[in-house]
């Protein structure tokens, strides 16, 4: 497998000085050190903004500050280094004290300055680059101002893509997105729900109707309030297992409601093979939990963790995405080298996840220095179908699932 190339943007080391606050001057006029946050905005060509805070350093005449924060970065894929590899592109900073919260359409921040930086990102695949480090004096015309310290470099960090043929329960087949879109099929998935019966199981319901349509009433009852046992296998090219995806714990709402609550999750166990083992017994790489956040804004929560030898789970992912846009689930390469558990550097992993009701191919990349092999990809896709298939397993149960995750339509009937 070739990966694609993608560059990390980085913008670290972030910290702002102010003029003594004793006496501040006029535009500075109730910033206070100890009371007003302060934050930056980053912007780039063609790119979302970022918001960093910005922890405050008593001195800028030292190389480096007393505490820093950093921004998420930017992570541009082919298409965008062709697209801005032409000539310079610029990076904003505008750096505000107050709340980065709007009320009533106000803002209620007030801008200090603003700085530029030019990135030539010509060299940017071939080898690391540092653009700057150091402080910068920022520019408001006219006025005394602050001065803010950041690290701006970046580095190579190819990784592996891929595209889910179809949505992860009607068993799809898994595609590797190479550099000009060009696509491979490498994977297999089978997506299996063990409450569903087979004919075997249920021949002796059909020598008496009556008991079955009691047992079939009982089974959906059953299955509207409770989703468990969904599975779902990554399979190579040879057919053979290689990963798969298990629910262990099932998603039930909590009393009185009907939405999964964060005190109760679903959960996932994300299997990796052992050698001449059935699925039933592989060994656990990792564990991920589901539920339906409340609040304003409808949100699918989740947390994942890796499985140790001991059993004990390192939590390296946990955020929240809106149920109604979806969003991006990410394995932030921190955590990652925080765990110890993985080698390499840089980013680990992410995997698009439509919003509910939506038909959902997820796109998954996953850096190139976490593959070592095909069954190291195949944790990732994996894990990519469980947070899909959790957007489903999480919605309210007042709402019908879609016919592949039903019990009823999975059922054999009889004349």
């Amino acid at each position: 497998m070739d990966p694609c190339p993608f560059v990390r943007l980085m913008v670290e080391s972030l910290a702002l000085h102010l003029p003594s606050a004793t006496k501040p001057p006029p535009p500075l006029s109730g910033v206070h050190p100890s009371s007003t946050p302060c934050f930056c905005k980053i912007r780039v060509t063609t790119f979302p903004s970022q918001t960093a805070l910005l922890p405050l350093s008593s001195s800028s005449s030292s190389s480096e500050p007393s505490a820093a924060t950093s921004a998420p970065g930017f992570h541009l894929d082919a298409a965008s280094l062709r697209r801005l590899s032409a000539r310079p592109l610029t990076l904003r900073l505008a750096v505000y004290s107050g709340s980065t919260s709007r009320a009533c359409g106000v803002a209620g921040a007030k801008l200090l300055g603003r700085v530029a930086l030019t990135v030539d990102l010509a060299a940017a695949l071939s080898s690391p680059s540092t653009y700057h480090a150091g402080w910068l004096r920022l520019r408001k015309e006219g006025k005394p101002s602050a001065r803010v310290h950041v690290v701006v470099r970046s580095e190579p960090d190819p990784r592996f893509v891929f595209q889910f043929g179809g949505e992860p329960e009607c068993s799809p087949v898994v595609f590797q997105i190479r550099d000009n879109n060009i696509r491979q099929p490498v994977f297999s998935c089978k997506f299996s729900n063990s409450r569903s019966r087979s004919r075997s199981q249920t021949s002796d319901f059909a020598k008496n109707p009556s008991r079955w349509r009691r047992t079939l009433k009982s089974v959906s009852e059953r299955h509207g309030r409770e989703r468990k046992g969904w599975m779902i296998t990554v399979h190579d090219l040879s057919g053979s297992p290689v990963a798969a995806a298990s629910m262990i714990t099932p998603f039930v709402p909590s009393p009185g409601s009907d939405r999964v609550s964060r005190s109760n999750p679903g959960a996932w166990l994300i299997l990796r093979p052992i050698n001449g083992a059935s699925v039933s017994s592989w060994k656990p790489w990792g564990r991920l939990e589901a539920w339906r956040e409340r609040g304003p804004v409808d949100g699918l929560g989740y947390k994942f963790e890796l499985v140790t030898t001991e059993n004990n789970g390192i939590p390296i992912a946990e955020a929240t995405m809106s149920v109604k846009k979806g969003g991006q689930f990410c394995i932030d390469y921190k955590a990652m080298r925080d765990s110890g558990l993985l080698p390499g550097k840089g980013f680990v992993m992410g995997s698009t996840v439509q919003g509910e009701g939506k038909a959902s191919k997820p796109v998954v990349q996953v850096g190139a220095q976490h593959v070592t092999c095909m069954a190291d990809a195949a944790l990732f896709i994996a894990l990519s179908a469980a947070i899909d298939l959790s957007m489903d397993a999480c919605q309210l149960f007042s709402h019908k699932l879609r016919k592949e995750l039903c019990i009823e339509d999975q059922q054999v009937s009889f004349p």
